[in-house]
């Protein structure tokens, strides 16, 4: 059942009325972030709604999504007018929406489509479905109430959306419905191998020297049920690799066998991005929002004020807090 505040029907109409929108996604964009606001950007062309993708940060959009129909539309934050309607996208807060949050308050009206949990609804108007398997199967559920009908583009983004958001079809959370959702996509003209080898075979030599690296820095503890890496700024340097390619990186430590709850440490500056996975029924969204973070149950993230050294024993006993 949908937790949500506002139908389907009544954002639609509410886009079809709007003279402009703006429509944005959380920073550190993965493939159902960006998928889904470019989706969107496509569907509204067609519905006749002037309507302009905006980037949450200064940082290039990943080069596995620059396939994607559209993608060089996005338009940085201070480009842009204050919209009449500002749509976040797969943002559980207005301040994960980076350098756009400014724009999102100046708006007249923000509406708010989700599927995390622990989304705010902050939008004057939200719908917010914790039971979907990406932020792009609610626009695509979207789409016949703006009375659009799905062309191949808009399928490519979508589907990209589904695809990453689901594990390539592995997580938890590919139930059927994500399945036949992905079924009619495909029907509505998405290449398929494509779109596979643009976002899990498009890998820059730097990005897979910072794959051995992250791999041979992988540490088991508690029994073998937990096991974490990281990543430093020296890292990047070092090996050519950029910010935006360690998205994936992530599942790498989660394909390791035998472990319930795996992490992964990026530092950056004074600061430490923290992705965590779960491939049992422990929840690492619990773990995320006790850090100010959020995410879903298998799968979650947050940002620690400091060094890895002083977070690490904290995290790790956080985790054990969740598995005993």
């Amino acid at each position: 059942m949908a937790d949500h505040d506002s139908s389907l029907p009544t954002i639609a109409a509410a886009l079809k009325e709007a003279r402009s929108v703006v429509i944005g996604a959380h920073v550190d964009p993965d493939g159902d972030a960006i998928g889904s606001v470019l989706g969107l950007t496509l569907a509204c062309d067609l519905a006749g709604i002037p309507a302009t993708p905006v980037f949450a940060s200064s940082s290039a959009v990943p080069g596995s999504y620059g396939f994607l129909p559209s993608v060089n539309r996005f338009r940085r934050a201070a480009m842009l007018e204050a919209p009449d309607v500002f749509v976040a996208l797969d943002t559980p807060s207005f301040a994960r929406l980076g350098e756009a949050e400014p724009l999102a308050h100046s708006a007249g009206r923000v509406i708010v489509i989700d599927h995390h949990p622990d989304n705010a609804r902050l939008g004057a108007m939200s719908y917010v479905d914790p039971t979907a398997a990406s932020t792009g199967s609610i626009i695509w559920n979207l789409l016949p109430w703006l009375r659009v009908a799905a062309n191949s583009d808009i399928a490519t983004c979508l589907y990209t959306a589904l695809l990453t958001d689901t594990g390539r079809f592995s997580y938890q959370n590919t139930s059927p419905e994500a399945l036949r959702t992905a079924a009619a996509m495909v029907e509505r003209g998405v290449n398929v191998q494509q779109v596979f080898t643009h976002v899990y075979e498009n890998r820059s030599a730097g990005a897979l020297a910072l794959i051995g690296r992250t791999l041979s820095r992988i540490t088991c503890v508690q029994a073998g049920s937990v096991a974490y890496s990281w990543v430093s700024s020296d890292d990047f340097t070092q090996t050519g690799a950029r910010p935006e390619e360690t998205e994936n990186l992530i599942d790498q430590v989660r394909s390791l066998g035998g472990v319930k709850v795996v992490f992964l440490m990026k530092s950056s500056g004074d600061s430490v991005r923290v992705s965590l996975r779960a491939k049992a029924d422990a929840d690492v969204g619990h773990i995320a929002r006790s850090f100010g973070g959020g995410g879903h149950k298998a799968a979650a993230g947050f940002t620690w004020s400091g060094e890895a050294d002083t977070l690490l024993p904290v995290l790790l006993q956080r985790v054990k807090q969740t598995l005993s």
